[in-house]
C-alpha cells in the first residue's frame, strides 16, 4: 500500500480538499444547515466544538492514521461537509472511510455518491488498498442504507465498539469493499451518477 499524503480530489463539480484550520467557520455553517449536531447517533460537532473536531482530525493526520478532507461544491463555492480516511492500516492494505457528513440541504443529491467514488478510486487505484471499510452506528439507519447502496458488503455488527459524543456506548455496523469487488462497484457508482445527471434538469 502506498503512503498517504494530503491530495485534492475533484469530480463532477465536487472538490475534496485537504482539511485545514481555515475550514472551521465554513464547517460550522455547514453543520448549522439542519442543526446536524442534534443527531445523537452521529459525531457531527456543534459549533462550539468545531475547532476541537478539526484539531483531532489534523492530529490523526499527523500521526498517520487519518486523512481528512473538506467537501467543496464548486458551483456555489461552498463547503458542504467533510469526510476522511481513518483507522489506516498499511500492513493490512486497509483504510476506512468515515466521519462523513454533509449539510442537510444537500441530502438526497449526488453528493455522497460522487465523494465515495473519488475516495474509493483513490484508495484502490492510487494507494493500492486491498480493502476499504465503512462503519456506522447501529441506530444510524440512513447511513446503513447509503453504505449498502454503494455496493459495500455488510460484514456484521461489533457490539460495544465505540463511544458516541454523549458518552454512551454504541454497536458498530461494519461494511467493506474488497479490491476484487472494486471494478463492479466502480461501474455501479458511475452509472448511478450518469443516470442522476440525465434526470437532473
Amino acid at each position: 500500500m502506498n503512503a498517504l499524503a494530503p491530495v485534492v480530489l475533484e469530480d463532477r463539480g465536487i472538490r475534496l480538499e485537504p482539511l485545514t484550520e481555515s475550514h472551521r467557520d465554513a464547517l460550522a455553517a455547514a453543520a448549522a444547515d439542519g442543526k446536524l449536531w442534534d443527531l445523537w447517533y452521529t459525531a457531527i460537532p456543534e459549533p462550539a466544538r468545531i475547532s476541537e473536531y478539526v484539531a483531532a482530525a489534523l492530529e490523526g493526520q499527523q500521526d498517520g492514521h487519518m486523512l481528512p478532507w473538506a467537501v467543496r461544491e464548486l458551483a456555489t463555492d461552498t463547503i458542504v461537509g467533510t469526510t476522511r480516511y481513518h483507522d489506516v492500516q498499511p500492513t493490512m492494505e486497509r483504510v476506512e472511510i468515515g466521519y462523513t457528513w454533509y449539510m442537510q440541504s444537500r441530502w438526497r443529491s449526488a453528493l455522497n455518491t460522487t465523494c465515495k467514488l473519488m475516495l474509493l478510486r483513490h484508495a484502490f487505484d492510487t494507494l493500492g488498498c486491498g480493502v476499504v471499510g465503512l462503519r456506522t452506528d447501529n441506530f444510524n439507519f440512513r447511513s446503513q442504507r447509503a453504505i449498502e447502496a454503494l455496493g459495500a458488503k455488510r460484514d456484521g455488527v461489533i457490539r460495544r465498539f465505540g463511544l458516541r459524543k454523549d458518552g454512551t456506548v454504541r454497536d458498530s455496523v461494519m461494511f467493506s469493499i474488497l479490491d476484487s469487488e472494486w471494478p463492479d462497484v466502480r461501474r455501479h457508482l458511475e452509472l448511478r451518477l450518469q443516470r442522476h445527471e440525465v434526470a437532473t434538469p
